[in-house]
C-alpha cells in the first residue's frame, strides 16, 4: 500500500457536495462511467475482527526489511481502509480517478489520483499520476477485491504490500484474437521498494507484458512477466528497535499465472479461480540497522503463492493460499539484528470462507497459520466489505 499519508479532508469534504451518478451500472475504470460527463461515486466500508497468538508489534519478516504499514495489523476491532472513489469522462478525450482511504489510524491518503486518455487510436492509452503499477496480477487490485484479507507475503517482502507511485504509464494492447498487452512506467520514486525519490524524482522504471485467452467455453487464462527496478535513496523501513535505512537498488522480476473456469462461461452458480506468482529480487547497496552503522548488502531473494478460489454454491466461496519466502545470507548487513534470517524460511498457509449477499456486500472468515517469525502465529480475522453507490467490474 502506498506510503503516501496526506491531509486530504478538503478532498473528501468537497467530494460530498458532488451529486452521485444515476443509477449504480458504472465502472471506475477505462473511461466507463454511468453516465457521459457526470461522475460516478462509490464508497466501501470495509472493517475486521483479529485474534493473534503472537504480538503483532513484534512482527518480522527475517531477511526481509519491510515497509511501515505491512503487517497482520492491529489486534481486536478496527477498521481497514475504507475507500472513496470519484471518477468519470473529464471531456471526450479523457479520463479521471481518484480515490481516497480513510487508514485504521484515522488518517486520510491519496491512494490513487491519475487521469488517462481516451481513443488514442492504435491500442495505446496513457495515464499519469499518482496509481498502482501493472505489474504482476495483484498489485493494481484494490483491497476490498482481494480474495483474502491480506496480501501474500511476497507482496509485502518486495513491493510494501503494494507498489503505488506518481509517475507516468504508457499501455498498448495488440490487435490480435490472443490478448497481448505490453505496458511501460516511470515513476517518481518515493515508495518502497523504492525511497527518497532518487534520480531527482525519477527513481523507479517498470516493464510488463501480459498474454491470455479463451480455451473452450469454460476456460480462460492470463500470464505475465513484469521487471521492477527501484533506487532507494536513503529509505527508511520500519525495525522493532527504530528505522533502518538502505542505500541502493532493488530489481525484481515477477512471472504471474491465472487460470479461470465456470460451466459454459457462467459463473454466477459455480467458479473457479487459480492464481500464482514468483518473485525474484536482487538488493544491492548499504544498508545500516537502526541505531548501527552501515554495512554492504548483496542479497538474492525469493518469493511465491499459489491459491485456488471455488465458489461452490451461488454466495459462497471457499479458498486455500499457500506462500513461502528465502532470503540468501546477506552478510554482515543483518547479522545481530531481528533480520538475520538464523535458517529460518517464512511461509504461511491461509484457509478462506466468505458469503455475498450481493455484488456489494461481503462477510469474510479467515484463518492463517503464519510461521513468517520462527514463532508460529495463528491468526483469525472476520472480516466485511460494503459497497454504497456506483461500482464497475474488477479486472480479470
Amino acid at each position: 500500500m502506498s506510503s503516501y499519508r496526506k491531509s486530504g479532508w478538503l478532498l473528501l469534504a468537497a467530494a460530498c457536495w458532488l451529486s452521485p451518478a444515476a443509477g449504480a451500472a458504472g465502472a471506475t475504470y477505462s473511461g466507463i462511467t454511468s453516465n457521459k460527463y457526470n461522475p460516478a461515486i462509490s464508497l466501501i466500508l470495509n472493517g475486521k475482527f483479529a485474534s493473534f497468538s503472537q504480538p503483532p508489534e513484534s512482527y518480522e519478516l527475517p531477511g526481509f526489511p519491510l515497509a511501515g504499514e505491512t503487517g497482520p495489523g492491529e489486534e481486536g476491532f478496527s477498521l481497514s481502509e475504507s475507500e472513496l472513489t470519484i471518477s468519470g469522462n473529464i471531456d471526450d478525450l479523457f479520463f479521471g480517478s481518484f480515490t481516497a482511504a480513510l487508514t485504521p489510524e484515522n488518517e486520510v491518503e491519496v491512494e490513487e489520483a491519475f487521469f488517462e486518455t481516451l481513443g488514442l487510436g492504435y491500442g495505446l492509452t496513457v495515464r499519469a499520476g499518482r496509481f498502482y503499477s501493472d505489474i504482476g496480477y495483484l498489485n493494481d487490485f484494490h483491497s476490498h477485491a482481494w480474495d483474502f484479507v491480506d496480501q501474500p507475503l511476497a507482496y509485502d517482502a518486495f513491493l510494501g504490500g503494494q507498489y503505488g507511485d506518481d509517475g507516468i504509464q504508457l499501455r498498448w494492447v495488440a490487435p490480435s484474437d490472443l490478448f497481448i498487452e505490453l505496458s511501460g512506467e516511470w515513476f517518481r520514486g518515493e515508495s518502497f521498494p523504492a525511497g527518497g525519490a532518487a534520480d531527482e524524482g525519477k527513481g523507479t522504471a517498470t516493464a510488463a507484458v501480459h498474454f491470455g485467452g479463451d480455451v473452450g467455453a469454460g476456460h480462460s487464462w492470463r500470464a505475465g512477466v513484469s521487471y521492477l527496478e527501484a533506487e532507494a535513496d536513503a529509505r527508511e523501513t520500519a525495525g522493532t528497535a527504530g528505522t533502518d535505512v538502505f542505500r541502493g537498488r532493488s530489481r525484481t522480476a515477477i512471472l504471474d499465472v491465472v487460470w479461470k473456469w465456470a460451466p459454459d462461461g457462467n459463473p454466477t452458480r459455480r467458479n473457479l479461480k487459480v492464481q500464482a506468482e514468483v518473485f525474484l529480487n536482487r538488493m544491492d547497496g548499504e544498508f545500516t540497522p537502526a541505531g548501527s552503522v552501515p554495512s554492504p548488502l548483496d542479497s538474492d531473494q525469493t518469493g511465491w503463492y499459489v491459491q485456488g478460489v471455488y465458489q461452490f454454491m451461488p454466495r459462497w466461496r471457499a479458498a486455500l493460499r499457500y506462500d513461502r519466502l528465502a532470503a540468501d545470507d546477506p552478510g554482515a548487513a543483518f547479522g545481530g539484528t531481528t533480520l538475520d534470517t538464523a535458517g529460518h524460511e517464512p511461509d504461511r498457509i491461509s484457509a478462506m470462507l466468505d458469503w455475498s449477499h450481493s455484488e456489494f456486500s461481503r462477510v469474510r472468515l479467515q484463518y492463517n497459520r503464519d510461521r513468517s517469525r520462527p514463532e508460529t502465529d495463528n491468526q483469525w480475522y472476520v472480516q466485511y466489505i460494503m459497497s454504497i453507490g456506483a461500482h464497475g467490474a474488477h479486472k480479470y
